[in-house]
């Protein structure tokens, strides 16, 4: 879909479908656009688009680039943030002259909401550069989000794992729970690290391409502004990251202890049932000449011998706190 934003004072109109691009156009976004839509685009700015398999390219070089005087950036962003498991997608921004190319093939809410904010007048929008830089503050507002989340998760589950509590059916079910949800969160905050990291070169990137293109000295400190909060929100993610590893290792090791507990009741009612396995053995034998046969009380008395003899390992172990 192509749609395309001319600056109009304080506000941005919106025309979709091949518009005429204007003197007042600064904003063209193609979501999922077809080769007919990206080849009017590329006629109207005399620009080559960049195809998805181009954006998903991980080499920086290839991400950030200068063009025939357009300067083209791609950063990789989380989106879906308040769904269970949060995506990645490619967003390439391209500034070419005054006006602003976005290329993505996903719908992420920072874009609704960024359109949002320029209607009650909270951003500004009178430049390309400035529209690109509301787009990256919103989307690392997006971010800033989706660590909060990630960090109420991680601190609803860290006490459960050292409180367990119900039957050893009960426990091993909310061990199992426990190990997803850490380990859940910890592939999110993986994914928000990668994303952190790209806005940042980004962001590098975009400073270098607003001097070269002497652009509004505001643009440079909001430049500096979103740099300090990318790399706030990289160290607490850092944070966040050994954190996770400590809560992976703790519930680790509370499986394993509740595994050992498991093989230690079996190694202790195997001892405690050998002595009287040994005596019904004895008496199980087909021997022609075995004395204790013919006693009268030999049957009551092996019993007897039997109980005592499991007793009294029993009261050994439990006194040791084996069990």
């Amino acid at each position: 879909m192509l749609t395309i934003y001319d600056h109009q004072g304080a506000k941005l109109s919106k025309g979709e479908g091949m518009a005429p691009v204007s003197d007042n156009t600064v904003w063209i976004d193609l979501l999922n656009p077809t080769s007919e839509e990206d080849a009017y685009v590329e006629k109207a700015l005399g620009i080559d688009v960049p195809t998805r398999a181009e954006m998903r390219e991980i080499e920086a070089s290839n991400r950030l680039y200068q063009e025939n005087g357009t300067h083209y950036m791609t950063a990789f962003i989380v989106y879906n943030i308040e769904q269970p498991e949060p995506m990645t997608t490619a967003l390439t921004f391209i500034l070419a002259g005054k006006r602003l190319l976005t290329v993505r093939y996903a719908e992420p809410k920072a874009f609704p909401l960024f359109l949002t904010r320029v209607d009650k007048g909270d951003l500004a929008c009178n430049s390309a550069p400035a529209i690109m830089m509301g787009l990256i503050e919103t989307i690392i507002h997006r971010e800033a989000d989706l660590i909060e989340r990630i960090q109420d998760v991680i601190d609803k589950t860290a006490p459960a794992i050292f409180e367990l509590r119900g039957g050893q059916m009960t426990r091993g079910r909310r061990l199992e729970a426990i190990l997803k949800t850490v380990g859940k969160q910890g592939d999110v905050n993986a994914r928000a690290q990668e994303s952190a990291l790209s806005l940042d070169r980004v962001l590098t990137y975009f400073a270098h391409a607003a001097r070269e293109r002497k652009d509004d000295a505001a643009i440079a400190t909001r430049i500096d502004v979103a740099h300090r909060d990318v790399h706030s929100l990289m160290e607490h993610m850092r944070f966040l990251s050994s954190r996770i590893a400590f809560l992976l290792d703790a519930t680790l090791g509370v499986i394993s202890t509740e595994q050992n507990q498991i093989i230690k009741l079996f190694s202790v009612a195997a001892v405690m049932l050998m002595p009287p396995t040994l005596i019904a053995s004895i008496y199980g034998m087909n021997f022609k000449h075995m004395p204790e046969l013919e006693f009268l009380w030999g049957y009551p008395a092996a019993l007897t011998g039997m109980v005592i003899s499991a007793v009294v390992p029993f009261l050994y172990f439990k006194r040791k706190g084996w069990f």
